[in-house]
């Protein structure tokens, strides 16, 4: 049998209701010859009902696993606990011989992420839900414990109005994010989303923007990534183990459809290669290696665009398995769509160069106040046929902006041209055909108020 594709027979369906909302595939995990996958609603039990684990077998025939028949809910974590051999997948636990356990604690929140414990690494994980919520679940025992609520920690607003995505621990500290965006950070009126850690003792916020997955390959390359975006441009920061801190990095966006917290769902920096990880992030896949050298990250390269809204992605007997987010009726305000569905889609991580070609826009600056001298972060170049450079002078007095290219992509970067620009008008660069590098970035000559987008198409 030779796959690539949908097979319409392993769509995950949700009961036809009402409630209607929503059944998307929240996680994907390969465990002990099979792959499970957990699929979720809109909010909560009371948003829809057919939400359950699935299991697919070798011979790709499915059974809902029938221990999880009536626990409706909004799952999207996964997490191997390798000292006790288990999988946390939502609010289950699965040993290795395919006995489910249910977490009663878990079972009423929207579960999120999963991750390494600080202190009691084998024995106990950390649980995220997406109103904040933070427990310790033993696995030795299954007692869970609420051990902090993010609302409290990081100063967001609670339910409705807080959308926690991800964690994860490494390097002794619990990362953490939420990407929460609506018109009212889009345009500056308030700073919703969440980047935090917690280092065993004290909780540090170090973004306020959106943000949607955290991952890393653990002690494996000394690097752990998060993803997120604003009004400039998406985001990737990086923590490097060898320096101890975090750099931001700057990305296209392929398509402003994701613009918002309910549109990005749950895309994930996920490896689906041998020691080599795939990045989902705001319309594109990208590959990315877990390695840092000189505390800068190499090998980041745009695969493809897409307008998937996936849950998650794995590799599973050779092949390429992507979860996604179909088609939700939204309690009668999608009156095109009338039942709840979302299907898999199986192949080789190399199908997707076959997708829609890299392109994007954005850049380091957005109507933002710049310092003479002082350069801006550093944003992708590589990977894309044509460029252009706009910018714009927001300010009173003219302003030269030199461009900087880093074409080793070890961080070092030297100018390459520079454009005066006078209050209150846009110059506009093409790039010659062929022209690259790894990475760029804009550096002004005066303070002042700028714009500096790329578009790359």
């Amino acid at each position: 049998m030779n796959v690539s594709g949908v097979f319409p027979e392993l769509a995950q369906v949700g009961d036809f209701g009402p409630p209607r909302s929503e059944l998307g595939v929240g996680s994907l995990m390969p465990w002990n010859g099979k792959l499970y996958v957990q699929n979720y609603n809109s909010h909560k039990a009371h948003s829809g009902a057919g939400v359950s684990l699935r299991r697919i077998e070798p011979d790709l025939t499915m059974e809902i696993v029938p221990e999880t028949l009536g626990v409706d809910g909004t799952y999207t974590n996964r997490f191997v606990h390798f000292p006790t051999s288990q999988l946390v997948l939502g609010p289950h636990v699965i040993d290795r011989e395919h006995k489910i356990t249910t977490i009663p604690a878990l079972t009423p929140h929207r579960v999120c992420g999963t991750s390494r414990h600080l202190s009691k690494p084998d024995t106990h994980v950390y649980v995220l839900a997406m109103e904040g919520e933070v427990f310790e679940l033993d696995l030795t025992t299954y007692e869970c414990v609420q051990v902090f609520d993010l609302n409290d920690e990081l100063g967001t607003d609670g339910e409705m109005k807080v959308h926690y995505k991800d964690c994860y621990t490494s390097f002794g500290r619990l990362v953490v994010c939420s990407n929460e965006y609506e018109e009212a950070d889009w345009d500056g009126r308030q700073a919703r989303g969440r980047l935090a850690e917690y280092d065993g003792h004290t909780w540090r916020i170090l973004a306020r923007k959106p943000f949607t997955a955290i991952g890393g390959r653990h002690e494996f390359g000394g690097t752990i990534f998060a993803s997120g975006w604003d009004q400039a441009s998406a985001i990737l920061e990086v923590f490097t183990d060898a320096d101890q801190q975090w750099t931001r990095y700057r990305l296209p966006k392929a398509s402003h459809t994701f613009d918002h917290k309910w549109q990005t769902e749950w895309p994930r920096i996920r490896e689906v290669e041998h020691e080599r990880l795939m990045l989902d992030h705001h319309g594109m896949f990208y590959e990315l290696s877990p390695w840092a050298y000189g505390g800068r990250i190499w090998g980041v390269r745009p695969i493809s665009t897409h307008l998937w809204v996936l849950g998650d992605f794995c590799s599973w007997r050779g092949m390429f398995v992507a979860g996604a987010d179909n088609a939700s009726p939204s309690h009668g305000l999608n009156p095109t769509t009338a039942e709840p569905q979302s299907g898999l889609w199986f192949g080789k991580t190399d199908d997707l160069w076959n997708f829609g070609k890299p392109a994007g826009w954005g850049g380091p600056w957005w109507e933002t106040p710049v310092e003479a001298g002082v350069p801006s972060d550093p944003y992708l170049m590589t990977g894309f046929d044509n460029k252009c450079l706009h910018l714009e002078n927001l300010g009173d007095t003219a302003i030269t902006v030199t461009l900087e290219i880093d074409f080793h992509g070890h961080g070092r970067f030297g100018a390459s041209e520079s454009f005066t620009v006078e209050p209150g008008t846009i110059h506009t660069h093409v790039f010659p055909p062929g022209f690259s590098a790894h990475w760029v970035r804009v550096v002004s000559d005066t303070d002042g108020v700028a714009s500096a987008q790329f578009v790359y198409t």
